[in-house]
Formats: C-alpha cells, sequence, structure tokens
C-alpha cells in the first residue's frame, strides 16, 4: 500500500511541475482541466486505494491471520495423525530438474548470460522509460498489446493506473521471456522442453500480479473498501476447504450445496439392472413406441462420473439418445477403494465391459450392440474390441470414441506427469492405500489451464472472499472420482509411457492385441480445443484401426464438445474425407457445419443398422436393484 500512496506524491509532484505549479493544464480544445500526467489518469483515482479505517483493517488482518492458522491446521492434523501421506516431492525433484536443464544452457557461457540479463533488464527499462513519459504527459507510442483479451487483466486500472500499468507490462516482458529461455535453449530433447515449458507456464500463471492483493487493483480496492473483511472470509474459506479435502485444498468451483445427484442431475428415467464388483449397469426407460434394434452401450471414464452425460434433461446426451429410439445401457463405475487395489485393466473389460454385454444379453435378447467409449472409457473400449477380435466376440457391431486417444504420441501436456521417475513414486504413494485420490487427477487436469480452472477461484474464493456461483459442469467436475492402483499404473505405463496399444505390444489376458484387428466402423468425435485429449493425437490414432473410421472434428473442448445439444445451436463441426496424411491438411479441406454433431452421429448409426423393434421393458427379464442412477455414482471421494 505504500508503494500507491508514494506513487500518488510522485503524480501529484509531476502534475503540479507541468502545470505551473496550478495543477491545471489545457486539453486539445483549450479547455481547462485537471492535469493528469498519464493518459486516461486521473490522480483522484487513486482515492479508493487509500486506507481509510487503519483500526478497523488491523482488526481484520487479525482475524485473517487467525483463519489462517485455522487452514494450516487443518492441512496438518491428517499429517499428524498418519492419515495423510505426501507424494508431492517428486514432481517438484522434477521440476527443479528439468528447469536446470534449461538454466545450464544459459548459464554456461557467460555471453550468453549477459545477453538473457541484458534482454530483459533492457525490456524492464524501456517499460520504465514510456511510464515516466506518460506521467510527464509526453505522447508515447503504444506497442500492439496482443494480451489485451487477457480476462485477468480487464480492470481499467490495468490500464489507467501508472503503477497497475508498469505491473502488468512488466509481467508480460517476464512470461515471454522465460518462454523465450525455454523455447530457444540449444540441445534439450522434445520431451525436456516440452516439460520445461509447461512447468515455466504453470510458475508464471502462479506468480501473475492479479493472484496478489497488493498487486491487483480489484483486489486492493476490494480489501480497502471492506478494511479487509474480504480477506477474513477467503481464509475462512480456505481453511473450510482444506477440511473438506482431508487435509489437501479442495478449491471450490461452484456452490456444491445447490446440486445432488439424482434430484436435479442424473435423472434420465431409468433402473440399475445388474451389479459387478467394479460397476453396475444401468438402462434407461424407452420414450418411443419402437427402438433400434442394436441397443447402445455408453463406456464413460472412471477417471469421473459418467452424469456429464446426464447432467439436465435439456444438456442430457443420455435423454436425447433414448428419444432417437436408442434402448441405452450405461456403465457406472465404482468409486474404488482399497478393496480394489488390484483391479487392472482386464478386470475392467472383463467385469466391466464384458458384464454390460452379458446383461444387455439377458436384458434384450440381443447379440449385437452399438458401443460408445468416452476418453479413457473409449481407450479401454478399443482395447477391449481388439481383444474381442482376437477372442471372436463379435457382439460389439460399431464403436463411437468421444474424445478418445489410442495413440499417445501428441497427447498433450499430461505427458509430463508419465515419465518413469514420476509414474514409480506414483505407484509407491498408491501402494499405501491401493489407490490414488481423486484430488490428485482433478489438480492435474486444472494444471492443464490453470489461468481459467485454479488461479480466478483461488483469487474470487480466498482473496475477494465470494462464494462461486452455482453450475452444474462445476459441480461433476468436483466430484471426483479414485483410482485402482493397478488400473492406473497400467494405463500410465502402457499409454503415456509406452504408447502401447497403437504400437500392437499392449497385453490384456496374456496376449499381445493389436487395433488393426478391429474391423468394425468406427466413428471418432475429437474436439478442436481438447486439452486433454488433443485433436491431433486423436486424428493420428484413427489410422491405427483396421476398418473404416469416421473422424468428426467439433467445436469447443473436451466436455463443451461432447456435450452439444441440437436445440442449443452451439459450436459447429467438420466433417471430411478420410483421417489420413497431416491432421493441418485434413482440417483445411473439412467441411464445417453449423450446431451440434449428435444429429450426425444418429445418423451414422442408422446407416450401420436401423432395424427397429417394439421399446424394450426395462432391464425385461432381469430384476431391477434399484432406481436410477444408483448407489455406486453417489460415492464421493
Amino acid at each position: 500500500m505504500a508503494l500507491v500512496i508514494f506513487f500518488r506524491q510522485d503524480v501529484k509532484t509531476e502534475v503540479t511541475r507541468k502545470s505551473g505549479g496550478n495543477g491545471l493544464s489545457q486539453d486539445r480544445n483549450g479547455d481547462t482541466r485537471e492535469a493528469t500526467g498519464f493518459a486516461g489518469f486521473d490522480p483522484k483515482s487513486i482515492e479508493p486505494y487509500v486506507v481509510k479505517n487503519p483500526e478497523a483493517l488491523a482488526v481484520n488482518l487479525a482475524r485473517t491471520l487467525e483463519q489462517l492458522g485455522k487452514a494450516a491446521s487443518a492441512w496438518l492434523a491428517p499429517r499428524e495423525r498418519g492419515e495423510k501421506v505426501d507424494t508431492v516431492a517428486e514432481p517438484v525433484v522434477d521440476m527443479v530438474k528439468t528447469l536446470s536443464k534449461v538454466s545450464e544452457y544459459w548459464l554456461s557461457d557467460p555471453r550468453r548470460t549477459l545477453e538473457a540479463q541484458t534482454h530483459l533488464l533492457g525490456s524492464y527499462f524501456g517499460i520504465w522509460s514510456k511510464t515516466l513519459q506518460k506521467l510527464g504527459g509526453e505522447p508515447v507510442e503504444e506497442s500492439d498489446d496482443k494480451r489485451g483479451n487477457d480476462k485477468r487483466f480487464a480492470d481499467e486500472d490495468w490500464a489507467n493506473n501508472p503503477f497497475f500499468d508498469f505491473l502488468r507490462q512488466a509481467y508480460f516482458v517476464t512470461s515471454d521471456w522465460a518462454d523465450k529461455m525455454v523455447t530457444e535453449a540449444e540441445g534439450l530433447d522434445e520431451r525436456t522442453r516440452h516439460k520445461a515449458a509447461f512447468y515455466v507456464k504453470q510458475i508464471t500463471s502462479a506468480i501473475s500480479p492479479t493472484n496478489f492483493v497488493t498487486t491487483n487493483p480489484q483486489l486492493y480496492r476490494e480489501t480497502v473498501a471492506t478494511s479487509g473483511e474480504n480477506l477474513v472470509r477467503g481464509m475462512r474459506m480456505l481453511a473450510e476447504d482444506i477440511a473438506a479435502g482431508k487435509g489437501d485444498l479442495k478449491l471450490r468451483q461452484t456452490d456444491t450445496s445447490k446440486f445432488a445427484v439424482g434430484e436435479n442431475l442424473a435423472i434420465t428415467p431409468g433402473k440399475v439392472i445388474a451389479q459387478s464388483d467394479i460397476c453396475q449397469v444401468l438402462q434407461y426407460d424407452a420414450t418411443t413406441k419402437e427402438v433400434l434394434k442394436r441397443p447402445l452401450l455408453i463406456c464413460p471414464p472412471w477417471i469421473n462420473k459418467f452424469y456429464v452425460l446426464d447432467l439436465n434433461p435439456q444438456k442430457s446426451f443420455i435423454k436425447w439418445a433414448v428419444g432417437q429410439g436408442h434402448t441405452v445401457f450405461v456403465i457406472s463405475w465404482v468409486n474404488p477403494d482399497e478393496r480394489h487395489a488390484h483391479k487392472d485393466w482386464e478386470a475392467y473389460a472383463r467385469e466391466g465391459i464384458g458384464f454390460a454385454l452379458d446383461t444387455i444379453k439377458q436384458a434384450c435378447g440381443e447379440d449385437e450392440v452399438n458401443a460408445i467409449g468416452y476418453c479413457v472409457g473409449g481407450t479401454l473400449l478399443a482395447a477391449s474390441l481388439a481383444l474381442h477380435a482376437r477372442e471372436g466376440d463379435k457382439r460389439i457391431r460399431s464403436a463411437t470414441l468421444f474424445t478418445t486417444q489410442v495413440d499417445f504420441t501428441h497427447a498433450g501436456d499430461l505427458k509430463v506427469f508419465a515419465d518413469e521417475d514420476q509414474i514409480a513414486s506414483l505407484e509407491q504413494g498408491m501402494r499405501t492405500v491401493g489407490y490414488l485420490e481423486g484430488s490428485k487427477m482433478a489438480t492435474a487436469f486444472n494444471m492443464l489451464r490453470a489461468s481459467e480452472l485454479i488461479w480466478p477461484y483461488f483469487v474470487n474464493n480466498y482473496l475477494k472472499g465470494q462464494e462461486p456461483m452455482p453450475f452444474d459442469l462445476l459441480y461433476w467436475n468436483s466430484d471426483s472420482t479414485r483410482m485402482p492402483a493397478a488400473n492406473h499404473s497400467f494405463y500410465l505405463r502402457n499409454c503415456y509411457l509406452k504408447n502401447n496399444l497403437s504400437r500392437g505390444e499392449m497385453v490384456l489376458a496374456g496376449q499381445k492385441i493389436s487395433l488393426k484387428d478391429v474391423k468394425i466402423p468406427i466413428y471418432n468425435l475429437a474436439t478442436r480445443e481438447d486439452h486433454i485429449a488433443p485433436a491431433k493425437s486423436v486424428f493420428i490414432g484413427s489410422s491405427a484401426f483396421g476398418g473404416k473410421v469416421t473422424y468428426v472434428l467439433s467445436g469447443s473442448g473436451h466436455i463443451a464438445g461432447v456435450v452439444n445439444p441440437p436445440d442449443r445451436a452451439k459450436y459447429q463441426f467438420w466433417t471430411g474425407g478420410p483421417p489420413r496424411g497431416d491432421y493441418d491438411d485434413w482440417v483445411k479441406k473439412a467441411k464445417e457445419h453449423q450446431g451440434s454433431w449428435w444429429p450426425h452421429w444418429h445418423a451414422w448409426i442408422e446407416a450401420q443398422d436401423n432395424r427397429r423393434v417394439p421399446a424394450r421393458k426395462t432391464g425385461g427379464p432381469l430384476n431391477s436393484i434399484e432406481e436410477a442412477p444408483g448407489s455406486y455414482v453417489r460415492v464421493r471421494a
């Protein structure tokens, strides 16, 4: 705060000097006005930054520290009781090791070191010089600011106030410089360069001036206006969120009190008709007189819960599919605990997908099924199809993959977490309890877009002290799941580390499987802004299959690009020829269609087999266990 108060005095002095001592100057029309000394800057605008009630601020700062102490206690308590064992050291060590390799290049040659330092300091000096020119009322040629659409710096004082304007520009210069140090470092292998770029992005996101009270104008004004009450509320929320995370920060992104699974989420009518140790199988009630002869089986990811496809009646893909005449079955994975430690991919293929296919046969009497796999659920489905092909199992006659990778060469930033050292460290931690905490994977996903999914909530929750708004998708995102140790280890090693599935080297049920054996039609959906399953990665994976693949590219990202009902008329999708050659070339030639891809997919399904039969009774001869969405999905990690 002293910095801004000092700056205020400096501005007043400069204004007085330029205006002949009376603080007035003439504008372009010759009218007399109070001189600002900074384009668009009025010294009076600093008033909101001046503390009016220091006594109240002091009291609230003390209360803030008290709440911060409670947060620290919530973090320490489970560790002191031995309930929480941290495994965070390895990622930190890996970050230091990776960035040290970048530093070695720049520090190994004194001339390079000097050039790097000179470049950064010269940029700072340029910003400072322009700031002084603006303060002196001199015209300054503004450089093209490509960061104008950065939502973090939307407050007008980032440009109008000289102090915050300087911080903003210095931050951008520093971020660009750090990125330049990675991209221009020679002698780095591509994996090290990728990891270094990712870690630099995380660091620059964390140190943004928008994340601190004294360097964010909006936070500064809020703190002054409320005499620090915002910080008291924020630290209270921080303590609550650490307690809710049982010693880890469970960052609240939405008002969870407004949602309940089975009450206003996942409410499409249906029943649980079968249950194994690792999943429940749901069948949804028909709403049409006739249905497609081939039932539809959906295999969702076990990293998240299936109801992303059934958030509410307006967004529900499941409800929409039922309305098109599909007999919809969904696998609802168990939220595993120590009992499931040894459940591996074969178990999920046999006791999940295989069990669901057996259930469909009993419920409908049908041997032929259309299947959908979403994200890692699609990767499991693809591997199961290869196993089925080897074993002569022909029950699945077409497969649809939502944002699914089978080739992990270009798997994006998640590959940063998948090297031998980090996987070994993760496995050691999982052996202790038999599973991976859901919060660990949720944090990794959030880190892919930290500037959107972590720091805005950190600022709003813990510094502004504001409760987040209710949002069903963010509630689902926070409803994390655990992962069995054997399953997760198999996935990381076979897919991210060794890329065995697309190479024909994955072993399931004691035999190598190959996607080239999968001859059934594949509808392969990618989303253009996907940070988890990049569209290029999905495109390349299309060539791994042995049959015809229809590649479709949807607008938006990993979730919104999939959950895109037709009546919302949102986004778009692209179709084109076979997914061969270069991804960028395919996109250039692809045909754009406005709106949802859902009807296009349904037409593709009907093109495979459009035979219809009278609507089926839910469960058929099977007795229902409970109403959908079932009990497995309600278990919170």
